[in-house]
């Protein structure tokens, strides 16, 4: 059977086409369910060879068209059932409808453990483009944050900061849903072995919530629900400078009608990065030592209960803990003594906490695909941190302060999802969200230059919407139409005093529409309408000191920008793989952007402060292609590049040598960014695999700083055993040592510098798979993805 899904997921060759075709359709559903099975593979055979092939819908129908009218065989077949096989003459009837097909559970394959992906796979789906992380190297790094520069389009810088096509304005979700964590920090909390996939969403429908210019990424985690008792445990050290350890282990026990589950997991090391800044209009140099001891925890314990075939109960709750403590150590060097020399000594001392409660509610009605779902979530984040700055200033003196802030944020979501297929070509969604966050952050410094040595700034808003989409399917062409209808109301206090509040009505269209070319080719266009809102770091107006030289300052009046985005993709399946490629273009109103200019209080004129500002209308375009591809029995490829160009815009200082003068200034520049990945997987021996990996990404204009290019090669291998049970991984991350942030810039002065990090690593892991249940909660697909699914397909 596993040879039978290898060959239909990469062949999908062409009928004969001619006025005498024919057609065989039908459902597939689980004999004691009693629902459709979505996926399922159906293989069209002639003389023991595939043909053609196809998968089911969600709701487990299938269709097979424009076949020539002969002899076939016809095998059903989904991983832990038993194939179905059967015998259709189209010279008999020239239209078979096979009706409804039960797959009985195969209690031999399924008996043992979960089944997981050995490799992973990347599929192009109709709104989305899916990460199936399997057990190969790509989850070779110990958090989601190593990963993520391995997936097409997504890049996270040395800071930590993720973007997606070329875009940081991108929401990041955990199981579907938001939480309380910067994603920067997020991704180094997660566990990479807790990772299930990764969806790239960059044109969501109406159904979702229309925060992210760029679209979404959701992290799905692993969730148990087989019979019986399961586990899966992960170890890993990465070698750098200094080591760093992670591992996790996620297991569940169900018996009857209840399910328990849980997922523990954790990352420990200490984490270096240094920096080197040269202004050439002063011969200046500032050197910067980082360092970050971290220890973050991830636990997660929930339990689902099936009342009977019709409805079930589940309920999680899940803590993030982050114990740190940072180092900045900064020198800024005037060797022709034009200023007096600046040292720097900075510790930080984090303490952070974030716990999630879930609880959801599913009924199927009796028509498969109808469903109602019912979500709430209450989230709650809590970070105390304690900074000590020591700044010595030559021949002035020595000043040592403390800063103390205390952050505070609760989330509360709640999520009413309908789903209709009025007939089967034709489905209908409605929902109705409603989510509120409040926000404080408390701040005190005994800092005698800072003004504002005590502050209290509450940032809180109310979300409520509704939206509806509809759809219809027909022979090669689909579409669906949405509307989010959205009432947004935020108020921002400084010391319990409004300093600013605004609340409007929005209306987010969306639209989706796909033509199958043939049974290889099809296209899909997207449409829809979402939005950036000022977060609580862009909005606080409160003055704090990021470096000896710049001070940081948020701006409450910030505006929402809006985007409009338009999406074409191409999807094509080869005889041993499949390419997709896509074109983007973004209008966005009232783009939000940096400002960077002189401090006007105080008396050093090396001081600058970073702020954000409101900007006019923008655009942004680009295209990406990816592929996978399989050459031969041992060797698999998956090339992709990607191109994104936007015009940045920033309010700055600009400085002029001949005048020896500077006045802010509206900079603009067309930058664009090019990426380009390769992993390539080799199959050398029964259980063994070698792997190589190439990325490079090119230079970059800003609007401050223009980036050099970046490249690396990584290297590994992986060794599995005990019937897959228990792999090994071996990664040589970096092997040249030739990652580092490079870069020059003008303005506000005219400077060059790199920053580097110990990307140079060797990470080994071990995973191993035990237990003894086998699979049989189809029924709850949805719940036990954790997320929503089908946002903007249609079946």
């Amino acid at each position: 059977m596993k040879n039978l899904i290898l060959l239909v997921s990469f062949l999908c060759t062409f009928s004969a086409l001619g006025q005498n075709n024919g057609s065989i359709s039908g459902s597939v559903s689980d004999q004691t369910l009693q629902e459709g099975i979505p996926y399922a593979t159906i293989a069209l055979k002639e003389n023991d060879q595939v043909i053609t092939g196809i998968m089911t819908q969600d709701n487990g129908i299938f269709t097979l068209k424009n076949l020539p009218l002969k002899k076939y065989t016809v095998e059903v077949a989904f991983i832990g059932y038993k194939t179905y096989t059967t015998v259709v003459d189209l010279t008999q009837s020239k239209d078979v409808d096979l009706g409804k097909i039960f797959l009985e559970e195969d209690a031999i394959l399924l008996e043992g453990i979960e089944i997981v992906a050995e490799q992973s796979t990347i599929e192009q789906k109709i709104d989305r483009k899916v990460i199936n992380v399997g057990r190969d190297l790509l989850t070779a790094g110990a958090t989601a944050s190593e990963i993520m520069n391995n997936i097409p389009t997504v890049n996270v810088d040395q800071d930590g900061n993720i973007s997606l096509r070329g875009n940081q304005n991108v929401r990041v979700l955990v199981d579907g849903r938001p939480t309380n964590i910067d994603p920067a920090q997020l991704l180094k909390q997660i566990p990479s072995s807790s990772i299930k996939r990764i969806e790239l969403i960059t044109n969501p429908s109406a159904k979702y919530n229309p925060e992210g210019m760029s679209g979404i990424i959701n992290i799905v985690l692993h969730k148990n629900s087989n019979d019986g008792f399961n586990g899966n445990f992960n170890a890993g050290i990465t070698f750098g400078e200094v080591p760093k350890f992670n591992n996790s282990l996620n297991m569940n026990y169900r018996k009857g009608k209840v399910n328990f589950f849980g997922t523990a997991g954790g990352n420990l090391g200490e984490y270096l990065n240094s920096g080197d800044i040269y202004r050439t209009d002063q011969n200046s140099r500032t050197l910067i030592d980082i360092s970050n001891d971290n220890e973050s925890w991830l636990y997660k314990l929930g339990m689902d209960y099936f009342i009977n075939d019709k409805n079930t109960v589940s309920f999680f709750v899940s803590q993030n803990f982050l114990e740190g403590e940072g180092k900045v150590d900064t020198y800024t060097l005037y060797p022709d003594n034009n200023f007096d020399d600046i040292t720097q000594f900075s510790k930080y001392f984090t303490d952070n906490k974030t716990t999630t409660y879930n609880l959801a509610y599913k009924h199927l009605f009796n028509d498969s695909g109808h469903t109602l779902d019912f979500e709430g979530n209450f989230n709650t984040y809590e970070q105390p941190q304690h900074a000590n700055f020591n700044t010595i200033i030559e021949n002035i003196g020595e000043s040592v302060y403390d800063d103390y802030i205390d952050d505070k944020r609760d989330l509360l979501t709640l999520n009413l999802d309908y789903v209709n297929p009025l007939s089967e070509k034709s489905k209908l969604e409605l929902g109705a969200e409603v989510r509120t966050t409040r926000s404080e952050n408390h701040y005190q410094t005994d800092n005698e230059l800072n003004p504002n040595q005590a502050s209290k700034y509450n940032y809180d808003m109310d979300i409520y919407s509704a939206y509806a989409t509809f759809g219809q399917n027909f022979e090669k062409f689909s579409y669906q139409l949405g509307a989010r209808f959205e009432s947004f109301s935020v108020e921002a206090r400084l010391a319990d005093e409004v300093i600013y509040e605004e609340d409007y009505f929005t209306l987010y269209p969306s639209a989706f529409v796909t033509y199958s070319l043939n049974d290889t080719n099809s296209l899909q266009m997207s449409y829809s309408r979402r939005v950036d809102r000022p977060n609580l770091n862009q909005t606080k107006p409160i003055r704090e000191f990021a470096t000896p030289t710049v001070t940081g300052i948020g701006n409450p009046e910030l505006d929402p920008q809006f985007t409009n985005s338009i999406e074409l993709n191409y999807t094509k399946v080869l005889n041993k793989g499949s390419i997709t490629a896509g074109v983007f273009y973004r209008n966005i109103q009232d783009e939000i952007n940096r400002t960077f200019y002189e401090d006007e209080q105080t008396e050093n004129p090396n001081d600058f402060i970073m702020s954000y500002a409101n900007f006019d209308d923008n655009s942004a375009y680009g295209f990406e292609i990816s592929a996978n591809y399989k050459p031969t029995k041992w060797w698999d490829l998956q090339p992709a590049i990607d191109f994104s160009g936007i015009s940045q815009k920033g309010l700055i200082q600009v400085y002029d040598p001949i005048t020896d003068t500077s006045n802010f200034e509206t900079v603009e520049v067309d930058a664009n960014a090019f990426n380009a990945r390769i992993n390539n997987n080799f199959k050398v021996a029964k259980g063994l695999t070698l792997t190589l990996f190439g990325f490079y990404r090119g230079a970059v204009e800003g609007v401050q700083n223009d980036s050099k290019e970046m490249y690396k090669i990584d290297s590994g291998a992986r060794y599995s055993m005990l019937d897959n049970k228990l792999t090994f991984s071996l990664r040589f991350n970096d092997m040249f040592n030739t990652m580092r942030y490079r870069f020059t810039s003008t303005n506000p002065f005219v400077a060059n510098g790199e920053f580097t990090w110990e990307s140079r690593t060797v990470y080994f892991g071990i995973n191993y798979m035990f237990g003894g249940g086998k699979n049989r909660s189809l029924q709850r697909k949805y719940r036990d993805d954790n997320t929503k699914q089908g946002g903007g397909g249609l079946f």
